[in-house]
C-alpha cells in the first residue's frame, strides 16, 4: 500500500498536474474528517495515534486501510462462531458457593477479582486442586512425557507452536501410541505453524497416526482481519483430571535444545484435581469454533479427582480478543492496584498502552516493589527497541527493570506479596492484551506461589540492572528504531 501511493502520487505529479489543487483540497478535508471520527470513537488511544499518524500521512490508502479493517472481513464470522460457542458453554461449570464464599471472608478483594473473571467468561474459583510449578521447560517436559503415559481416556493439546524436532518427537510417539490403544487424541495448533514451521497437510500426516488435528485460523489467500487474532495458549488435558499451562511450547529451543538466544527461561504449571475441568472446556470451545456438535457433557463428566486439604485457591481462565472484556490486561492491573508489598513480574515483552504504564508507575509511586524482569538477548530487534522506550518513565516512576544476562526469558509470570501469582501464557505487549486468544492460571495462597517468589529470586540474581545511566548509554541506533516503532506499538 505504500508502494502503491508513493507511483500513486507520483502519476499525479506527472499527469494530472492541473488537478493537484483540488486533490490536495480535498486529501485535506478527508484528513480532517477523519481526524476528528477517530478522536471521538472508542479505539484504545494509542491505537489511536498510529491511526492518525498513517492517515496524515498517507491519506488516500491510510483511509483504505482503516475501512478495511474496521469492516472486520473474515473477523465478524470468526466472532459469531465464538460467542455462539461461549453463549452455549456460558453455564457448564456452576461456581461453587462454598468455594467464592470462603474466598470472600478471606481477601474480599480476590474475591471481586473473582467474581468478575466469572462474569467475563465461564471461570469458576476452585478449591480442593494441587499445583506443581516449573521452573524450566524442561523440567515441564520431563512431567509431560510421564502424565502422558498415565491416559486412558483422552489427550488435548493446544498449542501456539508445534514444531518437529526432539521435543515434539518423544511427545508425537506416546500421541500415536495411545490413540492405538482407543485414547481420544486431539491436537491444534496455530495456522502460522503451518505457514512458517509445518507443512500444510500436516492435519492429515496425524490422522493417519489416529490422532485428530485442528488447524485454528490457517493462513489462506483469502485476505482477512481475522488472521489478526491468533490462538496463542499453551494447553495439555489429560482425561480430565490432569492439566498443564504456561509459556512453554512444543518446540526444540523451549527445553534449551538449539537455542539461538542463550538459556531459554520460561515457566508452566501443572493442575491436578478440579480445577482442570475449566482447561477441558477451554480447549473444547476453541475446538468447536464452526463445529455442530461438539461433546461437552462427555468429556467434562469425567472425574476430575479433587486433591482435597490443599492451601489456597485456584482459577484457569482465557481471554478472547473477540469480546469487549481485556481479561488478561484487567487481571494484571487488578494486582498491581491491590498489592501491598511487591509485584514482580517475568515477561519476554514490553510493549505498553497507557493504562498498564500507568498503572505499573502507579504501583511503584505508592511504595510497591514493583520489578520487570525482561530478556536479556532477544529474539525480536524491533520489539526490544519498543521496549527500552519504556525504561525511563518506568524507572523515573520508581519501577525497577532487570535483563537475564544467559539470554532470552520467555516466562510470563507475576507474583504479589507471597499470596498471590499467575503463570500463563499472557505478555506485556498488545498482542496477547489486545489480539490474541491466551489463558492462564491465577493462584491465591497456593503452596506454589512461595516456590514462584523463589524461583523469581534465583532468576533475578543471573540479572544486570537497567538503571538511567544505562539507559543514557544505549545505542543511538536502537533508541531511534524504538521511537519509529512507537508510532505501530498497536501492531507489535
Amino acid at each position: 500500500m505504500l508502494l502503491a501511493q508513493v507511483l500513486f502520487l507520483f502519476g499525479l505529479f506527472g499527469w494530472f498536474q492541473r488537478f493537484l489543487p483540488h486533490y490536495f483540497g480535498a486529501a485535506m478535508l478527508f484528513t480532517v474528517i477523519m481526524v476528528v471520527y477517530l478522536l471521538n470513537s472508542d479505539i484504545n488511544p494509542t491505537a489511536k495515534i498510529t491511526w492518525l499518524i498513517l492517515i496524515m500521512l498517507l491519506p488516500v490508502f491510510g483511509v483504505l486501510l482503516f475501512i478495511y479493517t474496521e469492516s472486520d472481513i473474515g473477523h465478524r464470522v470468526l466472532k459469531r462462531h465464538m460467542n455462539k460457542v461461549l453463549s452455549d458453554t456460558k453455564e457448564l461449570i456452576p461456581q461453587s458457593d462454598e468455594a467464592i464464599g470462603r474466598l470472600a471472608e478471606e481477601n474480599p478483594g480476590v474475591a471481586a477479582l473473582a467474581r468478575y473473571m466469572h462474569r467475563s467468561g465461564c471461570h469458576p474459583v476452585y478449591k480442593n486442586t494441587s499445583v506443581t510449578y516449573f521452573p524450566l521447560g524442561e523440567k515441564k517436559f520431563d512431567e509431560m512425557l510421564q502424565q502422558l503415559e498415565t491416559a486412558e481416556h483422552f489427550i488435548f493439546m493446544e498449542y501456539f507452536i508445534v514444531d518437529e524436532g526432539v521435543m515434539w518427537g518423544r511427545i508425537l510417539e506416546i500421541l500415536a501410541r495411545k490413540a492405538a490403544e482407543g485414547v481420544d487424541v486431539r491436537v491444534m495448533y496455530d495456522g502460522t505453524c503451518e505457514f512458517a514451521l509445518l507443512p500444510h497437510d500436516y492435519p492429515k500426516r496425524l490422522r493417519a497416526l489416529g490422532i485428530q488435528c485442528k488447524v485454528f485460523a490457517p493462513v489462506s489467500p483469502f485476505v482477512s482481519t481475522c488472521y489478526n487474532f491468533r490462538d496463542h495458549r499453551k494447553i495439555l488435558v489429560i482425561d480430565g483430571h490432569t492439566a498443564f499451562n504456561g509459556g512453554v511450547n512444543l518446540s526444540d529451543e523451549y527445553i534449551n535444545v538449539g537455542s539461538k538466544y542463550g538459556h531459554w527461561k520460561d515457566t508452566a504449571v501443572m493442575l491436578k484435581g478440579e480445577a482442570v475441568r475449566t482447561f477441558t472446556l477451554m480447549f473444547l470451545q476453541t475446538w468447536g469454533i464452526g463445529v455442530k456438535e461438539t461433546e461437552y457433557d462427555r468429556f467434562l463428566s469425567y472425574p476430575s479427582n479433587p486433591v482435597h486439604g490443599m492451601k489456597g485457591y485456584v482459577i484457569p481462565y482465557g481471554d478472547c480478543p473477540l469480546d469487549d472484556d481485556k481479561l488478561g490486561e484487567r487481571v494484571y492491573m487488578d494486582i498491581l492496584n491491590r498489592a501491598l508489598s511487591y509485584v514482580h513480574i517475568m515477561t519476554p515483552y514490553l510493549i505498553l498502552d497507557g493504562e498498564m504504564e500507568t498503572a505499573l508507575k502507579f504501583a511503584a509511586e505508592r511504595g510497591v516493589e514493583v520489578v520487570l524482569l525482561l530478556p536479556g538477548i532477544s529474539d525480536k530487534a524491533a520489539a526490544n527497541a519498543l521496549a527500552k522506550t519504556h525504561y525511563a518513565p518506568l524507572l523515573g516512576a520508581g519501577v525497577k527493570i532487570y535483563e537475564y544476562t544467559p539470554g532470552f526469558v520467555h516466562a510470563k509470570v507475576f507474583v504479589s506479596d507471597s499470596s498471590e501469582a499467575v503463570v500463563g501464557t499472557i505478555n506485556l505487549d498488545y498482542r496477547s492484551l489486545y489480539h490474541h486468544f491466551e489463558c492462564a492460571t491465577y493462584l491465591y495462597h497456593t503452596d506454589c506461589v512461595q516456590e514462584i517468589e523463589k524461583d523469581f529470586q534465583a532468576t533475578l540474581a543471573k540479572c544486570r540492572q537497567v538503571t538511567m545511566e544505562t539507559v543514557r548509554r544505549e545505542k543511538w541506533w536502537i533508541k531511534l528504531v524504538g521511537r519509529l516503532m512507537k508510532a505501530v506499538a498497536p501492531l507489535m
